[in-house]
């Protein structure tokens, strides 16, 4: 089946950037086919779609709340994919999963994805 393990997260200021990482193991088949993507959970919110990558042209979707700070990417030779994150603002606090579906259009629809990973967390700070 697999696994996922989320790292990188932590606390920044405002303003600030990190860059998540996801690593996949185990999986049956290349990273390159599977779409994989970032969503997030606040403290009393649901999880919520963030950025997708799909799986057969690496096009890439984003949540208008983060389009033009957040950029997603996928090194299939290292398993992993990372969330750059730019000029971070408090409300990008949460915990941060990965998720990947085999031979996936890069939804943002939680149940294409059938592999997660713990998640990691990110707090903001004003």
């Amino acid at each position: 089946q697999g696994q996922l393990v989320e790292s990188g997260g932590r606390l920044v200021q405002a303003g600030g950037s990190l860059r998540l990482s996801c690593v996949a193991s185990g999986l049956a088949f290349s990273i390159s086919n599977y779409a994989m993507a970032w969503f997030r959970q606040a403290p009393g919110k649901e999880r919520e779609f963030v950025t997708a990558i799909s799986s057969r042209d690496s096009r890439t979707y984003y949540a208008d709340s983060v389009k033009g700070r957040f950029t997603i990417s996928r090194d299939s030779a290292k398993y992993t994919v990372y969330l750059q994150m730019n000029n971070l603002k408090p409300e990008d606090t949460a915990a941060y999963y990965c998720a990947a579906d085999l031979r996936g259009p890069g939804s943002s629809t939680q149940g294409y994805y059938d592999l997660w990973g713990q998640g990691t967390q990110v707090t903001v700070s004003s």
